[in-house]
């Protein structure tokens, strides 16, 4: 698989080679979703430029939401630092929520004006949104004139697509007909709950929306969708390798005979030529390989790693394996030895023992520890009971917030702790405090929440995590809240990453010099928080290198409260007794604000602590399924290195 800046995004017949015969759909796979979106921005440019040189109108499609944001950014710098011009571009957006009001934050009218519109030269008659506020009893006629207007400039020349867990694109959900136009339509469930944190909750999202068919889609002359992150795996495994069904309407693209994919890693972990490559052709046998292909052996057949024979290898399509390997006995006491030996009681290192097999060094037995967490909260949910044995077993540890969190407490929860505060202070700032109430009561649908209303809604999140702190046994001067400020906004979008980001994350790691650090591995949050927090952490340390500390420090990236590291992932296994598992439970119930109805809970229904729970119990039963020691629960980590 090549993955590189330059690869090209021109469009190639799906399936052509052996490894790539389940495709339905060309695709290319770029490291990150900065690269996949840079390399789109540039075939955008490209096109606009080539329109201009032929005194031609450059007609784009455009989407909105998280995906294509960095696409805007990077077309923005583009025209500022580049001078490219889009007076020759005229837009039509794929939809808009309806009813809405063009002013609401949460329009796809605003949303295309703040991130690209307002940034570029183009020219605001060229710029075709569907209105969220037309009557409806003219809703209908509008949606004929936009598909007019689009055949009256000749069609679109590209069409920019996400893709939402459901598998729709636009709003045309899960039943879309090919043949549909632009409608109005009853939007899923699914859909509704992926929206609700931008509503602040579910009952704010509109149930209906304006979007673009998908005959409409397909009759763009070329199409690019985009795809980033874990959670959007397995609907992009669907559209590529699945049958055109009207259930999951992104495969109708695969009727278009000019439409590439552009993944992440991580949006293409689920395609077979990447989770399972050896099916599909020869595969390079890294040890990493060797161990991904034997854990999904185990889980095929259903068998320990000691039952599997020459036979179970052979079928199932590790022959050459075999052949380079030996037996299935070697490579099967090869896989063994590894999985046990990630098996750890102490995450620290084990004191005067011999630490050639273990995950962690026996010295300096009493280690520095740095546990980053992007929200008050992440740290007792992914890593409690290491936590909770990190300091038992006598290591220095200090926990670093590095957001404040402060969006996602809820309205009635900040007023609920206001209530409070005015009956125990009754009289002291009175004024300031009736101007809270007033202002929570109202909401804020059109802009940021009030810089008290933040510091509030910071200081809940700010007690309940030292409240966690205190019962896992650290003194408050070892928690550190960093209130990173690409997070302070008010908002669900954030600001650009800065200089005072990596500032305050290196002068902190300047001064603890640890020799463990943990960071949130963990990147299927709906947000993106994880992933800039963590982009920040790696940016940091590359920075911090050159220091004598650093040569003594090891990073450990935790999972668990979106998702968990395939077994054959794991490089430090802490288990964990019954016991702890109720120790950890209760130090995420300090965390009273995100219990019972957390705001943004993702597409999992279960609350953060069962989520946890269940993941810990299920990779334990995974290690014992494959012939190792049964434990209630473990905790898993992958080093990074530097």
């Amino acid at each position: 698989m090549e993955i590189n800046e330059q690869i090209s995004l021109d469009y190639k017949a799906p399936g052509s080679f052996e490894e790539t015969r389940y495709e339905k759909l060309h695709n290319v796979i770029f490291e990150n979703s900065n690269q996949g979106s840079k390399a789109v921005a540039q075939k955008i440019a490209d096109l606009i430029r080539d329109k201009q040189s032929k005194a031609e109108a450059c007609v784009l499609g455009l989407a909105t939401g998280s995906t294509p944001l960095s696409v805007y950014r990077e077309l923005v710098k583009l025209h500022q630092k580049e001078g490219l011009s889009f007076r020759n571009v005229i837009t039509f957006n794929l939809d808009e929520y309806y009813p809405i009001s063009k002013e609401d934050l949460q329009s796809y009218h605003h949303f295309m004006h703040i991130n690209l519109f307002d940034h570029i030269d183009i020219d605001k008659q060229n710029i075709n949104i569907p209105s969220g506020e037309t009557d409806p009893e003219q809703v209908r006629n509008e949606c004929i004139a936009y598909e007019q207007k689009i055949k009256a400039v000749g069609g679109i020349d590209l069409q920019i697509l996400g893709i939402g867990r459901t598998g729709h694109i636009g709003f045309n959900e899960p039943g879309s007909h090919q043949n549909s136009q632009t409608r109005t339509i009853t939007l899923d469930h699914l859909t509704r709950f992926d929206a609700a944190h931008a509503f602040q909750g579910i009952d704010n999202v509109p149930r209906k929306a304006i979007t673009m068919g998908i005959q409409s889609i397909l009759n763009a002359k070329s199409i690019i969708l985009m795809a980033w992150g874990t959670n959007k795996a397995e609907i992009i495994h669907k559209a590529i390798e699945g049958k055109v069904s009207s259930k999951i309407p992104t495969t109708y693209l695969q009727y278009h005979k000019n439409t590439v994919l552009v993944l992440d890693n991580e949006a293409a972990a689920e395609l077979t030529r990447i989770k399972t490559p050896w099916l599909v052709g020869s595969c390079e046998w890294s040890s990493e390989m060797r161990s991904k292909a034997i854990s999904w052996l185990c889980a095929t057949t259903g068998k320990s790693i000691l039952k599997l024979t020459d036979e179970d290898y052979n079928q199932n399509g590790m022959s050459d394996l075999l052949a380079q390997s030996g037996t299935a006995y070697d490579l099967n006491i090869e896989m063994f030895n590894k999985l046990q030996n990630s098996i750890t009681g102490w995450p620290g290192g084990k004191p005067n023992a011999d630490d050639k097999k273990r995950p962690e060094r026996a010295d300096p037995h009493s280690k520095r520890v740095i546990i980053f967490s992007p929200h008050p909260d992440d740290d007792v949910i992914s890593m409690g009971g290491t936590f909770d044995r990190l300091v038992s077993q006598g290591h220095e540890v200090h926990v670093a917030y590095q957001t404040s969190g402060n969006i996602a407490v809820s309205d009635e929860d900040a007023i609920k702790y206001l209530e409070v505060t005015a009956d125990v202070f009754d009289g002291v700032s009175k004024s300031e405090v009736t101007q809270l109430y007033n202002d929570l009561k109202a909401g804020n649908a059109h802009g940021p929440s009030s810089l008290a209303v933040r510091q509030l809604k910071g200081a809940i999140r700010k007690r309940e995590s030292l409240a966690a702190t205190r019962y896992m046994g650290i003194p408050d001067e070892q928690v550190h809240f960093l209130n990173l400020p690409f997070y302070e906004t008010g908002l669900i979008s954030k600001n650009p990453v800065s200089e005072k980001d990596f500032a305050l994350t290196e002068a902190l790691i300047q001064n603890i010099q640890p020799h463990q650090i943990y960071a949130a591995g963990d990147l299927a949050d709906p947000h993106g928080t994880h992933r800039v927090c963590l982009d920040i952490i790696f940016e940091s340390l590359a920075r911090l290198k050159s220091e004598s500390y650093m040569k003594d420090c090891w990073v450990w990236l935790y999972r668990g409260a979106w998702h968990e590291w395939d077994i054959s992932e794991i490089e430090m296994a802490v288990p964990m007794s019954p016991d702890q598992v109720l120790r950890k439970r209760k130090a995420i119930f300090y965390h009273q604000s995100q219990k019972d109805g957390v705001m943004f809970q993702g597409g999992d229904h279960r609350e953060f602590w069962i989520r946890a729970e269940e993941r810990n119990a299920a990779t334990a039963k995974k290690y014992h399924a494959m012939g190792l020691a049964e434990y209630a629960a473990i905790e898993a980590f992958k080093r990074y290195f530097f």
